[in-house]
Order: C-alpha cells, then sequence, then structure tokens
C-alpha cells in the first residue's frame, strides 16, 4: 500500500533528495543516488554506523513549513539524508518498516531528535522543524536510493 499525501491520492508519497556529508554537524549536499548498506545507513555519510539512527528523513512539507518563515532552504539543509514527499514521518509509529524504491527496506527508531548547539536554522528562527518532524530509522535491506523512488508501508 503507498502512502499519500492531504488531499488522498494527489501524489505517492517519494524520495524527493538524497542527501550526504562526510562530516557531522553540517548541511547535507544532495547526490544522484546513495547505496543504503544493512547495520550502517547510507555509504559515505558521516551519520551511518551501528546504531538506531543510521538514515535521517525529513518532509519536503516540513522545509516548506519553515520557507514560510523567510527563510531561504533547500534538501539537506537540515542535515536529513532523506527528503520525502507525501508520507507524514512524525506520525509513523517506531517500529514502522518503510519500503523505499526497489530494494530499500528501513524501520522508524526514533521520531524527533535535540537539536545541535549549532543549529543555524534554530539560532536565526527561534525553531527548527527537525527536533519534532524529523525521524530515524536504520536499514533493514540494502540497495540503491534515488529521488522519485516510491515509498510504502511493509506489512507483515
Amino acid at each position: 500500500m503507498t502512502l499519500n499525501s492531504t488531499p488522498a491520492d494527489r501524489y505517492p508519497s517519494r524520495i524527493v533528495a538524497v542527501s550526504l556529508s562526510r562530516t557531522k554537524g553540517v548541511k547535507k549536499d544532495n547526490v544522484a543516488e546513495a547505496k543504503a548498506l544493512v547495520g550502517f545507513g547510507l555509504e559515505g555519510d558521516a551519520h551511518g554506523g551501528a546504531w538506531h539512527r543510521q538514515v535521517s528523513l525529513l518532509a519536503l512539507e516540513s522545509i516548506e513549513k519553515m520557507r514560510g518563515k523567510g527563510m531561504e532552504l533547500q534538501p539537506g539543509d537540515f542535515a536529513e539524508n532523506l527528503t520525502t514527499e507525501g508520507i507524514d514521518l512524525p506520525n509513523l509509529p517506531v517500529g514502522t518498516r518503510l519500503k523505499i524504491g526497489p530494494e530499500v527496506e528501513m524501520e522508524v527508531t526514533q521520531i524527533g531528535k535535540t537539536c545541535h548547539d549549532g543549529c543555524a536554522i534554530k539560532k536565526r528562527l527561534g525553531e527548527c522543524v527537525m527536533p519534532t518532524e524529523g525521524i530515524f530509522a536504520k536499514v533493514l535491506h540494502g540497495g540503491v536510493v534515488r529521488p522519485g523512488d516510491a515509498i510504502e508501508l511493509v506489512h507483515g
């Protein structure tokens, strides 16, 4: 079953951008694709590793909310790995399994996080959506993830 945005059936859920960074605490650069590795996260990303926050996801709708406050923002600026569209990320329960594209499967492990001390967005606007609307996942089945890939709920 593919998750849909509001209004229903307007846009299928999909990946808008894939982003990586070699160091922590900086915005991520958009890439054409990334390899999701089981037990690690996205190959070449500083946040990958054997822990529960291997991959971060943030909705384009959340970025647009912050753009509405007067800030020029792009996918990856919140240091998210995957920017999505058409899926209500913060309301997915921990344990939800997502299939991304034809190969990759992830499990939601955490909703939100505390902003790091140097968060430029929070300093400028007094708030940041990543702590309340960003989610984290671990990779259960690896493969390549690309912008345009569909996002589906995995049942059973």
